[in-house]
């Protein structure tokens, strides 16, 4: 996207039809959001993955509203530039429709976020047209849903097989239909992913599901190696932060029980 403008969800469709590539990453904060909208980045997820990432959780499952509006909070105000999706935790929306309704107008009312992010497919297809049609923008998510996880066995790649892969061209089409104005396409084979790419208007975000999609979104942490406790085949690590972070702790740890810091050029005489 053009240096200093602000990305809106027509320019993501926009880039598709011009075949830019969307690029995505996850924020959970201030600090971080700032400086990947410093660099660039078209779209800042602030993603439940705070509760596995920063929360030290086993899964996205226990991720509140509260958690996830504190977060966007803090990831608004770094960002000028990018769009800031925030994702809705899981039984903030599955309930009713009035429920998603109330919900996702909360957290876009504060947090300042430019739409929500929900995942499924078929199922929640009304849901997904209920929110566009009081103006909330809705990014999809389908194939692996980390809310689903036990549903589908862990973290599974989804989609092998031909019927497998029909339902996620429907899921995906479905959601389209409702409204919404992305879709991610999570851990599932690159061929199925191009399907749904092709099959679609609206851009595809890519997260293990190969190159062939609109976009691509990493977590944040996981990207720059800080999340070292987290391998998984798709992430290719840019960084390796975990590393220096702790070389640096080390360091800090040695001189201050060496007595070498703070040595006189960080000291203030009288």
């Amino acid at each position: 996207m053009p240096s200093g403008k602000h990305v809106t969800t027509l320019e993501l469709l926009e880039a598709k039809r011009a075949g830019r590539k969307i690029v995505v990453l996850t924020a959970y904060d201030a600090l971080f959001a700032q400086l990947l909208d410093e660099s660039g980045v078209d779209v800042v997820l602030v993603g439940d993955s705070v509760n596995t990432v920063l929360a030290g959780q086993d899964s996205t499952l226990s991720a509140t509203l509260e958690q996830m509006i504190y977060h966007t909070r803090m990831v608004r105000a770094g960002v000028r530039r990018a769009l800031v999706i925030i994702d809705l935790p899981f039984l903030t929306y599955q309930v009713s429709i009035e429920e998603a309704k109330r919900n996702a107008g909360r957290a876009m009312q504060l947090t300042g976020a430019n739409g929500v992010k929900l995942e499924g497919g078929l199922a929640i297809r009304e849901t997904v047209r209920a929110l566009v049609d009081i103006g909330i923008p809705v990014m999809g998510h389908v194939g692996f849903t980390p809310q689903s996880v036990h549903a589908l066995g862990g973290a599974r790649v989804q989609g092998r097989g031909a019927q497998a892969g029909d339902r996620i061209v429907a899921d995906a089409k479905a959601l389209e239909e409702a409204g919404a104005f992305s879709v991610v396409l999570e851990l599932m084979p690159s061929p199925v992913a191009a399907r749904v790419t092709q099959a679609l208007a609206i851009p595809t975000i890519g997260i293990g599901s190969g190159p062939h999609c609109d976009g691509q979104v990493l977590v944040l942490h996981d990207m720059l190696g800080l999340n070292q406790r987290f391998q998984a085949k798709f992430v290719k690590a840019y960084a390796n932060l975990g590393e220096q972070v702790r070389a640096a702790v080390r360091q800090f740890a040695d001189e201050v029980r060496d007595g070498r810091y703070p040595d006189a050029a960080h000291s203030f005489e009288q």
